[in-house]
């Protein structure tokens, strides 16, 4: 994988609808069809809601039973739908290392070992207390597998 830029921003805080996904990761296309069928009940299509993923963990690390991982569309007012297991969340404003992923899922992953393990101890940076984040910014169906866009969120103090 070739060297991407990092940089550093003030992240604002995003109000979001969040379907949380517990169990194994193999089931994982099925609560996002199931997302996919609420955002559209609810008029909040990407492209005027935008697309978030909370990560719990690294499913190569986590046992399925504990995989965990959030399914988000950015909202601007409380929503719940106790039928799609939708809550309201947030992701607190504060500064993030974001770097921009180009391409698959597949290799997702290793984007974000880059800006952990690589990024982070080099920067002099400190994580801060939430999750790693993504923001879906290009993606299938519009988007080719390939031409997918993923912007990686690292909370640091």
């Amino acid at each position: 994988m070739r060297p991407q830029t990092v940089a550093v921003i003030e992240f604002k805080e995003t109000r979001l609808a969040i379907m949380e996904h517990r169990g194994d990761p193999l089931m994982l296309d099925e609560s996002i069809r199931r997302f996919i069928e609420w955002r559209r009940k609810n008029h909040l299509s990407p492209s005027v809601s935008a697309t978030f993923n909370i990560l719990y963990g690294d499913p190569r690390e986590t046992p399925p039973e504990n995989f965990r991982i959030d399914i988000c569309a950015a909202v601007t007012q409380e929503m719940s739908d106790p039928e799609y297991g939708i809550v309201t969340g947030i992701i607190p404003s504060g500064r993030c290392a974001v770097l921009r992923h180009l391409g698959t899922d597949e290799s997702l992953g290793e984007s974000i070992q880059q800006l952990c393990t690589e990024w982070l101890p080099l920067s002099g940076e400190q994580r801060r207390e939430f999750p790693v984040f993504l923001q879906r910014v290009h993606f299938s169906p519009e988007a080719g597998e390939t031409e997918s866009v993923t912007d990686i969120y690292l909370p640091i103090a």
